[in-house]
């Protein structure tokens, strides 16, 4: 008798059910009337009187540990049909919301693309720059205005620690470590002290870039966008260059595209013109290269700027730069098949 208790008691920790068919099964077996327990007490009355108490007591063990294991059984599948009740299983699946990636973040990287595989390795500096790094180097004059509190966040003016007004900073410390030849894009946040309007914000992003080596001419530079120009904007945009001023660059120049809305028609967008803005250019200030230490007469170079806001607003018609940077869920989702 206490084999047989033994035997079942080491079978009932091993009980498992996959279905209710399965747990109905199992109470058949060990809990009904002709189940296993009603068998143990039946031959209960043959057990010796001396070791009935013993007998009594396992048997009872027994009992009460199939029924526990019986009713836990019982509770997962209740708990189970509970959950699966909730949903309504004639229902299609429904799609979960896709992440998408921020519009600048489109742009930046079709930009930096492009310029990869003209050989340009991408550059990264600090956003909390110094004097050297963002105006002296470059060639900015003492009194220039862009080094006035009313353009630049200024954090110590008196150690001269400011927030870059552009990313030509990255440039000027590639350009101290680095031998030529140099080929970058420089990709970043940059900040300036300026009324937020549909127009201009106090922080945006700028794509720079810059090429310096031994018999580099304006010609490279023209080539080098109207590469960039129609790998970004189609096969049929047209350039053109105006004459402009930078202090870092000399000669430098304005670059324009064909109005991608009209097709240089003229439209309200291209103010009629058939031409839009979207960069400003040159080749590299004397200067420039010789506060970096690279020397002037045996090498020259171009470099080129561009506001990733602005590229995004002729890539998707944009006409607000509030809207890149207000995290509007309704404006980012249009922004999902995007690339």
């Amino acid at each position: 008798m206490i084999d047989r208790i033994n035997r079942l008691t080491e079978q009932v920790e091993a009980l498992k059910a996959a279905s209710h068919e399965e747990l109905e099964a199992l109470r058949i077996k060990y809990l009904s009337k002709k189940g296993e327990i009603s068998s143990l007490m039946n031959d209960f009355r043959n057990v010796a009187a001396e070791d009935k108490r013993e007998v009594g007591q396992r048997l009872n063990e027994l009992k009460n540990k199939l029924q526990e294991k019986f009713n836990t059984l019982k509770e997962a599948f209740d708990n189970r049909e509970a959950q699966v009740g909730n949903l309504d299983l004639t229902r299609t699946a429904y799609p979960y919301q896709a992440g998408t990636r921020h519009p600048l973040s489109i742009v930046k990287k079709e930009i930096c693309n492009i310029f990869n595989r003209l050989g340009f390795s991408i550059a990264e500096g600090p956003e909390i720059e110094d004097d050297w790094h963002v105006f002296s180097s470059l060639n900015f004059a003492p009194d220039h205005p862009a080094r006035d509190m009313q353009d630049t966040f200024f954090i110590a003016h008196d150690l001269e620690i400011l927030l870059r007004t552009h990313t030509s900073s990255v440039q000027t410390r590639v350009m101290e470590k680095q031998t030529p030849p140099i080929r970058i894009i420089c990709p970043g946040r940059v900040y300036r002290n300026e009324a937020i309007s549909y127009r201009a914000h106090c922080f945006f992003h700028q794509a720079e870039a810059l090429y310096i080596d031994k018999n580099v001419s304006f010609a490279d530079l023209r080539q080098t966008l109207m590469f960039f120009a129609r790998e970004f904007f189609g096969a049929d945009t047209k350039i053109r260059l105006r004459p402009s001023f930078f202090p870092f660059t000399e000669p430098s120049a304005e670059m324009d595209i064909s109005c991608n809305l009209c097709g240089g028609k003229g439209c309200p967008f291209c103010k009629h013109t058939g031409w839009v803005e979207i960069l400003g250019c040159g080749m590299v200030h004397p200067n420039v290269l010789e506060n970096c230490g690279i020397d002037s007469k045996e090498y020259t170079g171009f470099a080129l700027g561009m506001g990733i806001e602005r590229m995004a607003n002729l890539k998707f018609q944009v006409k607000d730069l509030r809207m890149f940077s207000e995290n509007d869920v309704r404006f980012l989702r249009q922004f999902e098949s995007a690339y």
